[in-house]
Parts: structure tokens; sequence; C-alpha cells
């Protein structure tokens, strides 16, 4: 992905200060023009990301890294492989990157004024189409990997739906024409396509949350109330409060590189935070299934009882697999559950779930930043290898926080 000729590589290189102090600017920028000329592209975008921010921060987070790390191919390389899925999940197309390039450099032009030199504006053009090239030859190989057009849809409709927690929901689907439900690995996700009364369509993603079995999809919708700093979330709403059994739902072909190893006999760790726990029950149901022996730890963090989805699967799962190790950590925990052994006061601790051999065991992680930014440090504090840790995060992600 490096630009070729050192001359763009140094540009690009002694603009990274420059893209500190102002890139937040710069992504506020773009993205305001870009959807003044072209309002379509909403409908690509997670618009409630949009209006807390969290979109700009994220893009400007990923402008510095790639600026940053532009000759080091390898630190960028995971932060590509993320971006090619989520961007096959909402149907991103070639033609789409000339767009995104022209208001990307104009928002530096128009924040930089005059520092935006024709040399740097050149370098940034050339570093841009080099980037998009390899991406797009990226989202190419994996549409027609996974036999699927951009945005193509299916009709899936709503076998069951049921109340995981007070704010989770799940929803089983199947192909509205009868035919087999597209395979996937546990760890990956769906867009759900929504289109509300105003004619405005919206995309979000929501992990598969059961074992695959060829005839079903399971996901779990957790629903989105206003904090704030974040707003309601209009699509978690709006599935919660019109979506029941016989409903019909577009759904994407399954995407994601957090892919769970569930295949293998080593141990395997699994650790979620809220409704990050649903790419880990996929996981889990899959290992009951197919490898009830095998050596697992479960850990879950939840505010509440009433807020921890997914208990029965777990009960269901333990029933059968005598080496799972469940431990759960609730914020606020009620003297009828403190008789629990495995149920511990407060936030998530490394410490007080069993230990199990560091050097063996690849450890799964999915929940907010601030849960992933504290097991990561204390999982290394304990002496779990770095590369034996791998991770996944809802929404956009800032690529810097598991430093």
């Amino acid at each position: 992905m490096r630009p070729d000729g050192a001359g763009v590589t140094l540009t690009i290189d002694a603009s990274v200060p420059v893209l500190r102090e102002h890139g937040l600017a710069i992504t506020q920028t773009f993205y305001r023009n870009m959807f003044a000329a072209h309002p379509e592209l909403t409908n690509l975008f997670n618009m409630g990301n949009q209006a807390s921010g969290v979109q700009q921060q994220s893009l400007a987070t990923a402008v510095f890294a790639y600026a940053a790390n532009i000759d080091n191919a390898a630190a960028l390389a995971p932060v590509v492989s993320r971006i090619v899925h989520k961007h096959a999940s909402v149907g991103i197309t070639a033609e789409h990157y000339p767009i995104v390039g022209r208001y990307l450099l104009g928002a530096i032009q128009e924040v930089l004024g005059e520092a935006a030199t024709p040399a740097l504006i050149a370098a940034w053009d050339e570093a841009y189409n080099e980037l998009a090239t390899a991406l797009i030859n990226a989202e190419s190989a994996l549409y027609a990997k996974a036999g699927t057009t951009p945005g193509q849809l299916s009709d899936m409709r709503v076998l069951h739906a049921r109340h995981e927690s007070e704010d989770v929901k799940s929803f089983v689907l199947a192909m509205a024409d009868g035919s087999a439900v597209h395979t996937f690995t546990p760890g990956q996700y769906v867009s759900v396509s929504v289109t509300f009364d105003n004619g405005a369509t919206q995309l979000r993603q929501y992990s598969l949350s059961d074992a695959p079995n060829g005839k079903t999809l399971r996901i779990s919708v957790k629903r989105e109330s206003d904090s704030g700093a974040q707003p309601a979330g209009q699509v978690s709403n709006w599935l919660h409060n019109n979506v029941s059994e016989g409903s019909v739902l577009k759904v994407t072909h399954p995407f994601g590189d957090f892919t769970c190893d569930t295949a293998s006999d080593a141990p395997i760790v699994l650790l979620s935070a809220g409704v990050g726990i649903t790419p880990m029950i996929a996981a889990l149901n899959h290992i009951a299934r197919i490898n009830p022996q095998r050596h697992v730890v479960f850990a879950h963090a939840a505010r509440a009882a009433v807020y921890h989805p997914h208990r029965a699967d777990v009960a269901a799962a333990k029933a059968v697999m005598p080496h799972l190790v469940i431990a759960s950590f609730h914020e606020n925990l009620s003297a009828d559950n403190a008789r629990d052994g495995a149920l511990f006061q407060g936030r998530m601790e490394i410490s007080k779930i069993p230990a199990w051999p560091y050097d063996q065991a690849n450890v799964y992680m999915c929940g907010p930043v601030p849960f992933m930014q504290d097991q990561w440090r204390a999982l290394i504090d304990a002496g779990v290898p770095a590369h034996r840790l791998h991770r996944e995060v809802f929404g956009p992600e800032l690529l810097n926080y598991v430093q």
C-alpha cells in the first residue's frame, strides 16, 4: 500500500503533526461537504455515529494512522482487513472511491489553507489512490469469494423473536424463499437494512449470535437509548418496536474478519461485556455442538442480572460441556445472586477468573472500548502473550486503544 516515490512518503510523513492537530476538523469538513453534494451516500453511513461525532473521530484517527504507518504495511494490514469487510457489508463499490477522494482532499485544502501546499496535496492524492486501489481489489475479491454482489440483500423471515435481557432482543431468521442460509464463521456479522417512513434507509451490523446450522441465522439487537452523548439508536429501536415473528427483514451476506478458532482442541478463552457477548455465544454454541469436551473459559460483564443476555445459552452449553468454566461480573449484584460462586461484584477482573494455560489458549474479546483497554492491559500484565489476544469492537474503531 506504500505510494511509489520516496518524496511522496517523506511528504506524507511530514504531514503527521498537521493531521494530529487538524485531523478532526478535516474529517468533519469532509463529511459535511460530501453529504451536502451526495445526500444519497447517507444511506451507507451510520448517521447516529455521525450525530455523536464518533465516526468523524474514527476517520481522523484512521487517516493519522495511515500517515504515521505509510511505510509499515504490517501495521496497516489488520486495519485494512477490517475496513474491507465493513465496506463489503454495506455495499461499497469502486465508484464510491473517487467521490470520497475528491472531498477528502478538498477538506484538507479547506482546513489547512496555505499550509496545504501543492506538494502535500499531490502526495496525499497519490497516497489515497494507492490505498483506494488496494481496498477496491480486496473488496472485489471478497465479494467474489462470498458469491455476492455489492449491496445485495436477501429477504429473511423472522421465525422467532424473544427478549434475551432488559435491552437485548434476538431474532431467528430464515430465507423467505426457503433456501439455505449463507454460511458463516462464529464472530462474523450481517448488515440489516431498514427503510423508515420518511424514505431514509440505514444499514446496521449485528453479530450472528448462534452457531451455524445451514437453516437459520440469529441476531441479537441491543436497544440503544438516548444517553446524552449518544442519541437513541434509530435502527435498534425500530427493530425492537416493529419486528416480530413473521416480519421480513433485508439482510446481507455475512462478513467480518474477527473469527474465533472453534475447530481446534486447544483451550480457548471468550471474554465479553454488554452486547459484545453475541459473537462469543455463537462461538460457544458451535463448540458445544462439535467438541463439547474442549476446555473453554467464558466470562461476561454486565451492569446487572437483568442486563445479562443469553444466560440460557450459557446454561445449555454448561449442561453438555464438562470443561466449561464460567465467570460473570455484575456491577450491581443482588443479594440472591451473590451466593453464586461464579458471579462477582463489579467490573471484570482477570485475577478472579480461574487461570488457564496462557501459552496455549487464544483469548477473544468483544465489548466497549474501555472494557477492551482494561482487559488487554490486564491480560498482558498477567503474562498472556500479545499474539494470543484477539479483539472486536462494535462501531467505529479508534485504532490506538489497545496500547
